[in-house]
Protein backbone atom coordinates (compact mmCIF):
# COMPACT_ATOMS: atom_id res chain seq x y z
CA UNK A 1 0.00 0.00 0.00
CA UNK A 2 1.40 3.37 -1.15
CA UNK A 3 0.67 5.52 1.87
CA UNK A 4 0.91 9.52 1.46
CA UNK A 5 1.62 12.07 4.79
CA UNK A 6 0.56 15.69 4.01
CA UNK A 7 2.22 18.12 6.78
CA UNK A 8 1.28 21.63 5.98
CA UNK A 9 1.00 25.09 7.48
CA UNK A 10 -2.72 25.99 8.13
CA UNK A 11 -5.04 29.35 7.91
CA UNK A 12 -6.29 29.85 11.52
CA UNK A 13 -9.98 29.06 11.60
CA UNK A 14 -10.35 29.33 7.89
CA UNK A 15 -12.05 26.19 6.47
CA UNK A 16 -12.66 27.37 3.24
CA UNK A 17 -8.94 28.86 3.02
CA UNK A 18 -7.64 25.31 4.32
CA UNK A 19 -10.20 23.35 2.21
CA UNK A 20 -8.91 25.28 -1.59
CA UNK A 21 -5.04 24.99 0.29
CA UNK A 22 -5.36 21.53 0.27
CA UNK A 23 -7.34 20.47 -3.15
CA UNK A 24 -4.11 21.89 -4.69
CA UNK A 25 -1.49 20.64 -2.82
CA UNK A 26 -3.10 16.80 -3.05
CA UNK A 27 -4.07 16.98 -6.89
CA UNK A 28 -0.64 16.13 -7.84
CA UNK A 29 -1.58 12.83 -5.95
CA UNK A 30 -4.55 11.26 -8.14
CA UNK A 31 -3.04 7.67 -8.76
CA UNK A 32 0.03 7.72 -6.99
CA UNK A 33 -0.97 6.66 -3.56
CA UNK A 34 -4.47 4.61 -2.01
CA UNK A 35 -4.54 6.67 1.45
CA UNK A 36 -3.53 9.88 2.00
CA UNK A 37 -3.75 11.56 5.74
CA UNK A 38 -3.64 15.36 6.69
CA UNK A 39 -3.20 16.64 10.32
CA UNK A 40 -5.87 16.91 13.21
CA UNK A 41 -8.89 19.88 12.83
CA UNK A 42 -6.99 20.33 9.06
CA UNK A 43 -9.78 22.69 8.12
CA UNK A 44 -9.10 25.35 10.96
CA UNK A 45 -6.22 24.46 13.08
CA UNK A 46 -6.71 23.38 17.13
CA UNK A 47 -9.06 25.29 17.55
CA UNK A 48 -11.72 25.97 20.99
CA UNK A 49 -14.21 28.18 18.81
CA UNK A 50 -16.26 24.85 18.14
CA UNK A 51 -19.71 26.51 18.15
CA UNK A 52 -18.60 28.68 15.37
CA UNK A 53 -16.96 26.26 13.39
CA UNK A 54 -18.55 22.99 14.05
CA UNK A 55 -20.14 21.73 10.46
CA UNK A 56 -22.66 18.29 10.49
CA UNK A 57 -21.68 15.39 9.14
CA UNK A 58 -23.17 16.15 5.92
CA UNK A 59 -21.30 19.66 5.80
CA UNK A 60 -18.77 21.07 3.84
CA UNK A 61 -15.95 18.84 4.81
CA UNK A 62 -17.16 15.71 4.85
CA UNK A 63 -18.37 16.60 1.38
CA UNK A 64 -15.16 17.62 0.20
CA UNK A 65 -13.35 14.56 1.44
CA UNK A 66 -15.68 12.68 -0.32
CA UNK A 67 -14.87 14.82 -3.42
CA UNK A 68 -11.20 14.63 -3.02
CA UNK A 69 -11.23 11.04 -2.61
CA UNK A 70 -13.08 10.35 -5.42
CA UNK A 71 -11.16 12.22 -7.66
CA UNK A 72 -7.66 11.65 -6.36
CA UNK A 73 -8.52 7.41 -6.37
CA UNK A 74 -7.44 7.00 -2.56
CA UNK A 75 -8.65 6.79 0.94
CA UNK A 76 -8.05 10.37 3.03
CA UNK A 77 -8.02 10.60 6.61
CA UNK A 78 -7.65 13.50 8.47
CA UNK A 79 -9.54 15.34 11.93
CA UNK A 80 -12.05 18.42 11.65
CA UNK A 81 -14.35 20.04 14.58
CA UNK A 82 -17.86 17.86 13.95
CA UNK A 83 -21.32 18.76 15.98
CA UNK A 84 -23.36 15.79 16.79
CA UNK A 85 -26.59 16.38 18.19
CA UNK A 86 -26.00 18.71 21.51
CA UNK A 87 -22.33 17.70 21.38
CA UNK A 88 -18.89 19.18 19.29
CA UNK A 89 -16.32 16.18 18.94
CA UNK A 90 -12.65 16.26 17.14
CA UNK A 91 -13.83 13.79 14.51
CA UNK A 92 -11.24 11.67 12.43
CA UNK A 93 -12.75 10.78 9.43
CA UNK A 94 -11.91 7.70 7.25
CA UNK A 95 -13.05 8.51 3.52
CA UNK A 96 -12.65 5.72 0.55
CA UNK A 97 -13.36 6.87 -2.97
CA UNK A 98 -16.40 5.00 -3.19
CA UNK A 99 -17.69 7.52 -0.97
CA UNK A 100 -17.83 5.10 2.14
CA UNK A 101 -16.72 6.34 5.37
CA UNK A 102 -15.81 5.50 9.09
CA UNK A 103 -15.42 7.95 12.13
CA UNK A 104 -13.03 8.15 15.09
CA UNK A 105 -13.87 10.17 18.10
CA UNK A 106 -10.95 11.49 20.18
CA UNK A 107 -10.68 9.99 23.03
CA UNK A 108 -8.15 11.60 25.18
CA UNK A 109 -8.96 15.62 25.24
CA UNK A 110 -6.00 17.74 25.82
CA UNK A 111 -6.69 19.06 29.45
CA UNK A 112 -3.89 21.77 29.41
CA UNK A 113 -6.16 23.36 25.89
CA UNK A 114 -9.54 22.93 27.54
CA UNK A 115 -10.09 20.75 24.72
CA UNK A 116 -12.05 19.08 27.41
CA UNK A 117 -14.21 22.00 28.44
CA UNK A 118 -15.58 22.45 24.74
CA UNK A 119 -15.56 18.20 22.92
CA UNK A 120 -16.88 15.05 24.12
CA UNK A 121 -14.49 12.35 24.42
CA UNK A 122 -15.16 8.92 22.00
CA UNK A 123 -15.70 6.02 23.86
CA UNK A 124 -14.72 3.71 21.02
CA UNK A 125 -11.37 2.52 18.89
CA UNK A 126 -11.45 2.51 15.73
CA UNK A 127 -10.29 -0.24 13.07
CA UNK A 128 -10.86 0.10 9.74
CA UNK A 129 -9.90 -2.43 7.00
CA UNK A 130 -8.73 -0.93 3.60
CA UNK A 131 -6.60 -2.87 0.52
CA UNK A 132 -6.00 -5.88 2.86
CA UNK A 133 -4.82 -3.81 5.65
CA UNK A 134 -5.90 -2.97 9.22
CA UNK A 135 -5.93 0.28 10.43
CA UNK A 136 -6.04 1.72 13.56
CA UNK A 137 -6.81 5.47 13.47
CA UNK A 138 -5.93 7.98 16.54
CA UNK A 139 -5.64 11.90 17.32
CA UNK A 140 -2.97 13.55 18.59
CA UNK A 141 -2.88 13.47 22.73
CA UNK A 142 -3.92 9.89 22.07
CA UNK A 143 -0.34 9.12 21.61
CA UNK A 144 0.79 9.32 24.89
CA UNK A 145 -1.38 6.51 26.55
CA UNK A 146 0.25 3.70 25.07
CA UNK A 147 -2.69 1.17 26.51
CA UNK A 148 -5.47 2.73 24.11
CA UNK A 149 -3.28 1.96 21.12
CA UNK A 150 -2.12 -1.46 22.30
CA UNK A 151 -2.59 -4.79 20.28
CA UNK A 152 -5.39 -6.27 21.33
CA UNK A 153 -5.16 -10.22 20.12
CA UNK A 154 -9.15 -9.89 19.25
CA UNK A 155 -8.35 -7.06 17.01
CA UNK A 156 -5.20 -6.67 15.49
CA UNK A 157 -3.68 -3.92 12.99
CA UNK A 158 -0.69 -3.44 10.75
CA UNK A 159 -1.13 0.91 10.98
CA UNK A 160 -1.44 3.05 13.20
CA UNK A 161 -2.09 6.65 12.14
CA UNK A 162 -1.60 9.84 14.30
CA UNK A 163 -3.12 13.03 12.83
CA UNK A 164 -1.66 15.97 15.24
CA UNK A 165 -1.30 19.73 16.04
CA UNK A 166 1.35 19.37 18.44
CA UNK A 167 3.65 22.18 19.50
CA UNK A 168 7.35 22.28 18.84
CA UNK A 169 7.83 23.10 22.35
CA UNK A 170 7.20 19.21 23.36
CA UNK A 171 8.92 18.21 19.80
CA UNK A 172 11.04 15.56 21.51
CA UNK A 173 7.93 13.41 23.02
CA UNK A 174 6.29 13.49 19.60
CA UNK A 175 9.62 12.03 17.52
CA UNK A 176 10.26 9.52 20.61
CA UNK A 177 6.78 7.94 20.88
CA UNK A 178 5.54 7.95 17.52
CA UNK A 179 8.37 5.21 16.89
CA UNK A 180 8.15 3.65 20.89
CA UNK A 181 4.47 2.76 19.56
CA UNK A 182 5.71 1.33 16.45
CA UNK A 183 8.07 -0.77 18.51
CA UNK A 184 5.44 -2.35 21.00
CA UNK A 185 2.99 -2.76 18.74
CA UNK A 186 5.15 -4.28 15.71
CA UNK A 187 3.22 -2.30 13.16
CA UNK A 188 3.64 0.58 10.83
CA UNK A 189 3.19 3.98 12.72
CA UNK A 190 2.41 7.61 10.76
CA UNK A 191 2.39 10.76 12.23
CA UNK A 192 0.74 13.76 10.54
CA UNK A 193 1.29 16.75 12.29
CA UNK A 194 1.40 21.03 11.18
CA UNK A 195 4.32 23.14 10.75
CA UNK A 196 4.37 26.99 11.47
CA UNK A 197 2.28 28.58 14.31
CA UNK A 198 -1.31 29.04 14.83
CA UNK A 199 -3.91 31.85 15.96
CA UNK A 200 -2.71 31.22 19.63
CA UNK A 201 0.66 31.92 19.00
CA UNK A 202 1.65 28.42 19.23
CA UNK A 203 4.70 27.46 16.93
CA UNK A 204 4.54 24.05 14.98
CA UNK A 205 7.91 22.30 13.48
CA UNK A 206 6.09 19.36 11.74
CA UNK A 207 8.62 16.72 12.47
CA UNK A 208 5.65 14.31 10.88
CA UNK A 209 6.78 10.60 9.80
CA UNK A 210 6.21 7.20 8.93
CA UNK A 211 8.60 4.29 10.85
CA UNK A 212 8.23 0.76 10.39
CA UNK A 213 7.22 -2.17 12.52
CA UNK A 214 10.34 -2.00 14.16
CA UNK A 215 10.73 1.47 14.52
CA UNK A 216 12.62 2.28 11.89
CA UNK A 217 12.07 5.79 9.71
CA UNK A 218 10.90 5.66 6.45
CA UNK A 219 10.44 9.16 6.06
CA UNK A 220 10.27 12.22 7.67
CA UNK A 221 9.34 16.31 7.03
CA UNK A 222 10.55 18.76 9.51
CA UNK A 223 10.42 22.61 9.70
CA UNK A 224 8.44 23.06 6.21
CA UNK A 225 5.28 22.35 4.33
CA UNK A 226 5.57 19.00 2.32
CA UNK A 227 4.03 15.97 0.72
CA UNK A 228 5.91 12.28 1.84
CA UNK A 229 4.88 8.77 -0.10
CA UNK A 230 6.23 5.76 1.36
CA UNK A 231 5.40 2.39 -0.01
CA UNK A 232 4.50 -0.15 2.92
CA UNK A 233 5.13 -4.07 2.82
CA UNK A 234 2.65 -6.32 4.72
CA UNK A 235 4.37 -9.42 3.97
CA UNK A 236 7.22 -8.32 5.37
CA UNK A 237 5.62 -6.69 8.45
CA UNK A 238 4.05 -10.14 9.22
CA UNK A 239 7.00 -11.97 8.56
CA UNK A 240 8.69 -10.15 10.71
CA UNK A 241 5.84 -10.49 13.55
CA UNK A 242 6.39 -14.55 13.25
CA UNK A 243 10.55 -14.35 13.40
CA UNK A 244 9.80 -12.44 16.72
CA UNK A 245 6.39 -13.33 18.08
CA UNK A 246 6.67 -10.72 20.88
CA UNK A 247 2.69 -9.85 20.86
CA UNK A 248 2.20 -13.21 22.04
CA UNK A 249 3.48 -12.55 25.09
CA UNK A 250 1.89 -9.37 26.03
CA UNK A 251 -0.44 -8.82 29.37
CA UNK A 252 -3.95 -9.43 28.84
CA UNK A 253 -6.35 -6.23 29.90
CA UNK A 254 -9.76 -4.78 29.56
CA UNK A 255 -11.06 -0.78 29.06
CA UNK A 256 -13.06 0.81 31.81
Amino acid sequence: MRLTIVQTTLHWENPDANRTMLAGTLAPLAGQTDLIVLPEMFTTGFSMNAAVLAEEMDGSTVRWLREQAAKLGAAIAGSFICRDGERYHNRLVFMRPDGGFQHYDKRHLFGLAGEHKTYSPGSERLLVDWMGWRICPLICYDLRFPVWSRQRKAEPYDLLLYVANWPSRRGHHWRSLLPARAIENQCYVAGVNIVGADGNGYEYQGDSGVWDFSGHSLCQISGQAGVCTVALNRDGLHEYRAQLPFLDDADGFDFD
